[in-house]
């Protein structure tokens, strides 16, 4: 079993920065509830997670696949909670794909696979929340 940890440092009032693979991460909070609105707030990385987690999978089955496709878009809609401690309670992914004469038999198996079978976050997110997607073919 493998492990993963970060170092998230407060810069000041609501705001934290941390360097993830090299990369450089702030969030804050909006001006309304104090921050200085440096950066996003951090809920909508779960949003982000899963986009990322599963758009990776599907794009990468779809080459072995060999289907290609023009664009490809993940959208993910999260619902939260009225009451706090305010969390998402559900997520919609919507895949868009554009592309010529796309085989809808090979995209709903690669996105099938993504979703129960190797999308980490997905998988965890599973076990918290409602789940649920659906296929778009744009022009």
């Amino acid at each position: 079993m493998s492990k993963s940890s970060i170092d998230i440092a407060w810069n000041e009032k609501m705001s934290f920065k941390t360097s993830l693979n090299g990369h450089e991460i702030v969030i804050d909070a909006s001006k309304n509830v104090g921050g200085e609105d440096k950066g996003p707030p951090p809920k909508p990385f779960m949003l982000i997670a899963l986009g990322g987690c599963t758009g990776m999978d599907v794009i990468s089955i779809l080459k072995k696949m060999r289907v290609e496709v023009e664009d490809f878009h993940v959208k993910v809609e999260g619902e939260l909670t009225e009451e706090h401690p305010k969390h998402y309670n559900k997520m919609h992914v919507i895949y868009e794909f554009k592309g010529k004469n796309l085989p809808m038999d090979k995209i709903k198996k690669a996105v099938s696979l993504s979703e129960d079978r190797y999308c980490g976050v997905s998988a965890t997110y599973k076990k918290a929340m409602e789940l649920t997607s659906e296929i778009k073919i744009v022009d």
